[in-house]
């Protein structure tokens, strides 16, 4: 009979969002309803607020009905926000099947081996020359990372790189942060992800666009900070292997990834493979060339304006053509694009979950009333202070709701409005809270990739602690920097 487990366990992101629901609920008896005089384009006026009649919500009917209002959910005239109402379109039903189909077109992508190949065929090209193929893939794992979050795909190559690392004199710590730091930054520097930057910027009203080129130079920045970082600490070990933190297990490591399960054989890169990969990259080069308004930046090409509905249909048609290259079949295709679907459905309904909280406080009136409070909070806070406090604050909120969908659908209702307030752009709110997410995901022991990772790699978690703490420090200091920029002369590096 197995040994039940002990201890607190801490609970699931459905169960904190249901429970963050019930609160809300609670708090619509209590806090007083009110009200923003608003501009022409929605957005609240600044010491406009004023106290209307209270409309209290309750738990059995509105509290169960809030996830269906928050998937499916119209703004009627009055401002309620129900499937039963006519009017502007509310609910999150747009952004959850987008991150249906998106999980069917990874899925038909990393079918064909694509993704693995172009990572075998790295190491095999620069055998030999590994401090170069530290850096090189740690800028394809942050491009996987910046473009679709890449992490539970990281798993599949853990042996091969670690044997590889190991072979060149390196530990296995090496190998763990060449794919957990690389696809880590990439992350927390989302560029055009459609999980972080993609739900976060539609909730927070602003384009995917908007904020690009801040996340591009943290991007760039923040990957070459992590390359030195780790390729110092690999010649330090090959200098003096005592120096490594896994010093302990060196000679058990070599058995096990040199001899044993760590060997791996990789699908080679043939030109259907190739051809893939450039699809890949084709469409998510589509996507954010959709997105930017090049007219207003004075440039003479097309503008797209697409948006959530257009993005589906792209990935979705990108998936088709991918398994028609990668010679999946019909049948293939069709089932193994349902399973990826099906394996970012918690992802769906989380995001309509989330979006419950809002409707609640939306149909109870306490929305602007929270904001007024927010907004005498940061009343005497300047812009550059608003911005930075609003990073460290999306830290233990990303602990609480570890779903960064979850977290973006949840917060950005509030905190964006409240960026207009602070005078700070809303693409800056949307980094900051994509940052704090990501850097959690280096370390959050509930993620199940940091955790797998280690186990892989058969390494203590806080002997990665100690290793990555230096880098996350670095790495808050640069988003303090360019938030702060961002936030002191507005429009520096945004569009």
């Amino acid at each position: 009979m197995a040994d039940k487990k002990k201890g607190f366990q801490f609970p699931t992101a459905y169960t904190v969002l249901f429970l963050l629901i019930i609160l809300v609920v609670i708090a619509t008896w209590f806090i007083p309803a009110g009200q923003y005089e608003l501009t022409d384009e929605g957005e609240p006026i600044p010491g406009t607020y004023h106290q209307v009649e209270s409309n209290p919500q309750k738990i059995i009917s509105d509290g169960l009905m809030a996830p269906i209002n928050g998937m499916f959910g119209i703004k009627g005239e009055d401002g309620s926000i129900s499937v039963y109402n006519f009017g502007e379109l509310y609910g999150a039903i747009d952004v959850a099947l987008f991150v249906l189909i998106i999980g069917g077109f990874l899925a038909i992508t990393m079918a064909t081996g694509a993704i693995d190949a172009g990572i075998g065929k790295i190491t095999t090209v620069f055998e030999g020359r590994e401090k170069i193929m530290i850096a090189i893939l740690m800028i394809v794992f942050a491009l996987g990372g910046t473009s679709y979050g890449m992490a539970e795909e990281t798993l599949a190559v853990y042996g091969l790189i670690i044997a590889v690392m190991i072979a060149a004199g390196y530990d296995s710590l090496v190998g763990v942060a060449v794919i957990m730091i690389g696809a880590g930054i990439g992350v927390l520097a989302s560029t055009v992800n459609p999980f972080a930057t993609g739900v976060a910027s539609g909730f927070a009203g602003i384009s995917i666009a908007d904020g690009l080129v801040s996340r591009i130079f943290i991007l760039i920045v923040g990957t070459l900070m992590g390359i030195i970082f780790v390729t110092r600490y690999a010649e330090k070990v090959k200098k003096d292997p005592t120096k490594s933190l896994v010093y302990d297990q060196r000679e058990a490591d070599r058995k096990h990834f040199l001899k044993g399960s760590g060997e791996k054989e990789l699908p080679e890169l043939n030109g259907m493979r190739i051809t893939v990969l450039v699809l890949f990259l084709l469409a998510f080069l589509i996507m954010i060339f959709s997105v930017i308004p090049w007219n207003d930046l004075g440039i003479p090409l097309p503008q797209l304006n697409w948006w959530f509905g257009e993005f589906t249909a792209l990935f979705l048609g990108f998936a088709i053509l991918i398994g028609i290259v990668g010679r999946l079949g019909e049948k293939s295709t069709s089932e193994i694009f349902i399973d990826g679907a099906r394996d970012m459905l918690g992802v769906a309904l989380i995001i309509a979950v989330a979006r419950g909280v809002s409707v609640i406080m939306s149909n109870g009136l306490i929305v602007d009333t929270v904001l007024s409070w927010a907004e005498a909070a940061v009343g005497g806070l300047g812009g550059v202070a608003f911005i930075n406090i609003t990073h460290l604050l999306y830290l233990p909120l990303g602990f609480l709701i570890p779903s960064s969908s979850g977290l973006a659908t949840v917060t950005m209702p509030i905190m964006a409005p409240l960026a207009d307030i602070a005078g700070v752009d809303r693409s800056l709110v949307v980094t900051a809270y994509q940052s704090a997410s990501g850097m959690l995901n280096l370390i959050n022991p509930t993620f199940a990739v940091v955790m797998g990772g280690l186990a892989l790699a058969r390494i203590r978690y806080d002997k990665w602690l100690r290793f990555v703490l230096p880098l996350l420090i670095l790495l808050l200091i640069l988003y303090a920097v360019v938030l702060s920029i961002g936030a002191f002369i507005p429009g520096t590096m945004i569009f």
